[in-house]
């Protein structure tokens, strides 16, 4: 992790496009103003983590829901033999 020191009005660079600026500073709250291209995805952490977790039980979801369809697809292709 890279710990840097800022003061209001200062900012950083991240790659080449990505810039965060402190804009001020009020006890414990700094707020910062970040420009960066459309296509850049930024949120605060609890978001992204909640993003993450709603990404990870769909994926968990849809591989559920995928098993179940080759059951029910196996139990009707072993019903179909039978029948012939």
């Amino acid at each position: 992790m890279l710990v840097l020191s800022r003061r209001a009005g200062e900012k950083v660079v991240i790659g080449n496009e990505i810039v965060i600026e402190v804009l001020a500073i009020n006890g414990n709250v700094v707020r910062l103003g970040i420009t960066a291209p459309r296509s850049t995805s930024v949120h605060r952490f609890e978001v992204f983590a909640e993003i993450e977790r709603a990404n990870r039980a769909a994926a968990e979801a849809q591989g559920l829901h995928r098993e179940m369809i080759e059951r029910v697809a196996a139990q009707l292709r072993k019903d179909d033999a039978k029948d012939r």
